[in-house]
C-alpha cells in the first residue's frame, strides 16, 4: 500500500526512495542467512504524559554550523546522534574528515519538502493549515562515534555507527513550541531494531520498515532507531575488500559452487580454500587489524552506547536472526540494562562458539520446510492457488505429495549435468545452473511470500521454458551495468565471515588439514540438500582468520543464564529454514522461566513474518507493558496458509 499524503504536502515517497537508493542500501544479506522481513499493523497515538524530558531533537536557535528551518536548527549541539532529517546527502563523514560535525551540519537542508516523514494521519484541516507536516512521522539520520577497540582505552581510533530513526511524534514549528496537537519529545521508549546477518543494515531495515514496526509493536507510540553494525554499509569503518563489486561477482561465481556438480569435490573444496585465504589476506591489505574489532561481543556494546545515547535506563529492541544472538550476548554483558528485549528467529548464540557451528546447527527445519511447506502447502492449496500443483502423471492425475517431490527434485538435479540456457533482456544470456537455482530456493523458503513465483517458475521450467527462471536469478550478482553513475561503492560482504570466524577463533581445528571440512561438507549437503551447501560455505573461510587475526580483542563465553532486570520474550518458528526450534527451546531452558518467555510460531518462513494475530498481541503487550505470558512456552499460529493468503 502507497504511502498517504496530503494535498498541501508533496508526497515523500520519491524523495524516500531516492535516499534509500543513494544513501542506505538495504543489504538484506543471504550470504549468512540474515534475510529478514516486517509487517505492518494499524497505528494509535500514544500517550503524551509519557514522554521523557529529553530530546534528542528539539528545535533551537542557529547555532555556528545550522541553518533555520520551519522546526529550528540541527543538529543539536547536545545531541550524541547529530540527528538531522533525512535527505539524500545524509552520509556520515568520513574519518578522515579534520572536522566531521562542521561538514555533518553543512549537509542540513532546511527545506522540510525535502526531508524525509511518515505517513499523514491528522485529519484535523485547521491543523494542517498550521503545520502541513503535522501528524507525520520524521526519518531522522545520524551517527555515533564509538571506540574501535571497546578493550584499551589508550586507542584513539573510533568507529562511525550510521544510525536511522523514525521519531513517531514528528516535529514542532519551532515558532510555537508549547502547541499541544504535536508534540516533538522523543517518545518514552526507542525499540531499537538489528536485522541480522552478520551483515544485516539496520538503517535499511529502519527506512523500509520503521514505521511499520512501531505500529506492529506499539501502535505507533515508540520511535524506531535501526544502525548499521561496525563495519557494514554506511558505518565507518567499512569492510569491503574488493575495490568493485563486479571483481566480487567475478570471484564468488568460483567459490560457491555446490558439492553435487563436480566429479570430484575435493578439488573444488582446495579451490574454494585457497580463495578464501586470498579474500581474507585481502581483508587485511585493506583494513589492517579492524578484523579483531567485529565479534559479536563487540557489536553488544556498541547497542550499549546506544542505550546510553539515547538516554534510557533500559534497552528496548526488536533483534531478529542473528540479531537474537546480539541480545543474548547483550542481556548477558549488561544485565541490569535490560529493558523490554524481543527476541524473534532465535538463535542459540553458544553454537557459534564451535567449529562451523554457525553452518551446521542451522539445518534442522530447512528440508521440511522445502517439503511439508513449499511443496506439501502447495498440493493442498492445488492448482488454482499454486502451478506446481498443475503436474499429473500420464494419467492427468495430479501427483500427490511424494510424486511431487520427487518429480520436483529430478528437474533440479537434472541441471547438475546439463544447466539449462537462458536469455533475459537486461542480462543477455545466462545458465540455469544448479547451485544458482538451489540458492535461489533456499532463499526462498524464508519468505513465503515468495513461494508463488518460484512454483511458478519451477513449473515452467519444467515444461522447458527458462525465461523466469532467468529472471529470478538475475539480480544474483552485484554488479549492475545498467545503473547510473556513479558505481557504487564496494558492499560489505566480508563482514559476515569475519563476524563468524571471530566468534569462533578459539575453536580447535581437528589434525588433518582440510579432511574434517570434507566430511562436514558431506554430512552438512546430506542433512539438507537445500541449505547444507550455503551454510558450509559460511564457515569455511574460517581456516583462515587465525592466521591474520590471531586473536579478537574480545569474546563473549560466559553462560546465558544471568538474572535479567527484565525478562525477554523469545519467538522461535517451527519452520524456520535458518533459526530453528530446537534452538529457541534449548535457550530457554538455558535462560529459565526467571529471565524468558517462548512463544512457538507455527508457521512457515524465517522469523514470525507468517503473520499471527496471537504472536503479534503478545509481542505488542510485552513492548508497550512489559506484560508476558503465564506459561513458558506459548503456541501460535499463522492466520492464513501459503499460496491462499488474501491480495493486499
Amino acid at each position: 500500500m502507497g504511502r498517504k499524503s496530503s494535498t498541501m504536502v508533496p508526497n515523500p515517497d520519491a524523495q524516500r526512495r531516492e535516499s534509500l537508493r543513494a544513501v542506505l542500501v538495504f543489504t538484506c544479506l543471504f550470504f549468512s542467512g540474515g534475510v529478514f522481513l516486517c509487517s505492518h499493523l494499524s497505528r494509535r497515538p500514544f500517550p503524551s504524559e509519557l514522554s521523557p524530558k529529553y530530546d534528542a531533537v528539539s528545535p533551537l536557535s542557529s547555532g555556528p554550523f545550522s541553518h533555520p528551518s520551519p522546526y529550528g536548527s540541527f543538529p543539536n549541539p547536545s545531541d550524541p546522534f547529530h540527528f538531522l532529517p533525512c535527505t539524500n546527502l545524509t552520509v556520515p563523514p568520513s574519518l578522515h574528515d579534520p572536522e566531521p560535525d562542521r561538514t555533518w551540519a553543512g549537509l542540513f537542508d532546511p527545506n522540510p519538502e525535502h526531508w524525509s516523514w511518515g505517513e499523514a494521519t491528522s485529519s484535523k484541516e485547521t491543523t494542517i493549515d498550521v503545520d502541513p507536516y503535522a501528524g507525520r512521522g520524521i526519518y531522522l539520520c545520524g551517527y555515533l562515534a564509538v571506540p574501535l577497540d571497546h578493550t584499551n582505552e589508550t586507542d584513539p581510533r573510533i568507529a562511525r555507527l550510521a544510525v536511522t530513526k523514525f521519531q513517531a511524534a514528528g516535529l514542532e514549528p519551532a515558532d510555537d513550541p508549547g502547541h499541544a496537537w504535536q508534540p516533538c519529545r522523543k517518545s518514552p521508549r526507542t525499540i531499537v531494531i538489528e536485522p541480522g546477518g552478520p551483515g544485516g543494515s539496520g538503517t535499511g531495515w529502519a527506512w523500509e520498515d520503521a514505521e511499520a514496526i512501531s505500529h506492529r509493536l506499539s501502535d505507533g507510540g515508540f520511535d524506531v532507531l535501526g544502525w548499521d553494525p561496525r563495519g557494514v554499509n554506511a558505518s565507518l569503518p567499512a569492510v569491503a575488500c574488493y575495490p568493485h563489486n563486479a571483481l566480487r561477482d567475478r570471484w564468488r561465481l568460483l567459490s560457491s559452487q555446490y558439492r553435487e556438480v563436480f566429479a570430484d569435490p575435493d578439488r573444488q573444496l582446495e579451490l574454494a580454500d585457497a580463495l578464501n585465504n586470498a579474500t581474507f589476506r585481502a581483508c587485511w591489505e585493506r583494513h589492517g587489524d579492524l578484523g579483531r574489532f567485529l565479534s559479536t561481543a563487540f557489536v553488544a556494546r556498541d547497542m550499549e552506547a546506544i542505550r546510553a545515547a539515547l538516554r534510557e535506563e533500559e534497552l528496548t529492541g526488536y533483534l531478529v536472526s542473528y540479531g537474537t544472538g546480539i541480545g543474548q550476548t547483550y542481556a548477558n554483558m549488561f544485565p541490569d540494562r535490560v529493558g523490554r528485549l524481543l527476541l524473534d528467529g532465535t538463535e542459540y548464540v553458544k553454537d557459534h562458539r564451535l567449529l562451523g557451528g554457525f553452518g551446521w546447527t542451522a539445518l534442522d527445519n530447512a528440508t521440511d520446510a522445502w517439503r511439508d511447506g513449499f511443496l506439501g502447502e502447495c498440493v493442498n492449496a492445488g492448482p488454482d492457488h499454486c502451478a506446481l500443483a498443475k503436474l499429473t502423471d500420464r494419467d492427468g492425475t495430479s501427483l500427490p505429495l511424494r510424486d511431487l517431490e520427487h518429480r520436483v527434485d529430478e528437474l533440479i538435479a537434472s541441471l547438475v549435468h546439463r544447466p539449462m540456457p537462458a536469455y533475459t533482456e537486461a542480462g543477455g544470456p545466462s545458465l540455469i545452473t544448479y547451485s544458482a537455482l538451489v540458492q535461489a530456493a533456499y532463499e526462498a523458503m524464508y519468505n513465503v511470500t515468495m513461494w508463488p513465483a518460484l512454483a511458478q517458475m519451477l513449473y515452467e521450467l519444467e515444461g522447458g521454458n527458462s525465461t523466469l527462471a532467468a529472471a529470478f536469478l538475475d539480480d544474483r550478482w552485484e554488479y549492475n551495468p545498467s545503473l547510473p553513475p556513479p558505481i557504487p561503492k564496494s558492499r560489505s560482504d566480508e563482514l559476515p565471515p569475519l563476524v563468524i570466524c571471530a566468534d569462533a577463533y578459539d575453536a580447535p581445528e581437528p589434525p588433518g588439514g582440510l579432511a574434517w571440512w570434507k566430511f562436514l561438507w558431506a554430512n552438512m549437503t546430506a542433512k539438507s540438500w537445500i541449505a547444507g551447501n550455503s551454510r558450509f560455505l559460511n564457515v569455511l573461510p574460517c581456516r583462515h582468520f587465525t592466521t591474520y587475526w590471531p586473536r579478537p580483542a574480545e569474546v563473549y563465553r560466559g553462560g546465558l543464564n544471568h538474572t535479567l532486570k527484565n525478562p525477554v520474550l523469545l519467538v522461535a518458528t517451527t519452520y524456520d529454514p535458518a533459526t530453528p526450534l530446537r534452538n529457541g527451546r534449548r535457550l530457554f531452558r538455558e535462560m529459565g522461566r526467571r529471565n524468558a518467555r517462548l512463544v512457538v510460531h507455527h508457521g512457515y518462513g524465517h522469523l514470525s513474518d507468517d503473520r499471527s494475530d496471537c504472536t503479534d498481541s503478545i509481542a505488542k503487550q510485552f513492548i508497550l507493558h512489559g506484560t508476558l505470558p503465564d506459561a513458558d512456552e506459548t503456541a501460535c499460529y499463522a492466520n492464513e496458509k501459503p499460496y491462499l493468503r488474501a491480495a493486499v
